[in-house]
């Protein structure tokens, strides 16, 4: 009897080998997702903190009072120039543009709600956080 194992064995132990390396693949992107999310989860968390720290009365808003309140504050021209100073030149490539993220020039036409100036009037957001 030949201690050589035929070219079918082979192709068969290579078979599941490559099947064992895809699960091992499938575990990896599966941890690195996990691992993604986590780091994701205590960043909003963090900042979710160091906001109402700043602003105490926040905590007493609901969901949709606080989206009025980003909306009016920070999806505005001011804001998104303050942001541009903070990032570095180019920060806006590696995220693939710039006019994609959420305090695009677009999207802060389109998603600020009318602000009243003080004496009941609407007027542009922008001008009045400046």
């Amino acid at each position: 009897m030949s201690t050589r194992r035929t070219l079918e064995e082979r192709i068969a132990d290579a078979q599941k080998e490559a099947e064992q390396k895809q699960n091992r693949l499938k575990e990896l992107l599966q941890e690195q997702k996990k691992a993604e999310r986590k780091a994701r989860t205590h960043r909003l968390c963090e900042r979710g903190g160091k906001v109402e720290s700043l602003l105490p009365d926040l905590a007493r808003l609901d969901d949709e009072q606080f989206k009025t309140f980003v909306q009016k504050t920070l999806l505005t021209g001011f804001a998104e120039k303050i942001l541009r100073q903070l990032l570095p030149p180019d920060a806006e490539a590696e995220k693939g543009g710039g006019d994609s993220g959420p305090l695009s020039t677009e999207t802060a036409k389109t998603a600020q709600p009318p602000v009243t100036n003080g004496n009941g009037k609407t007027g542009d957001a922008a001008k009045v956080a400046s």
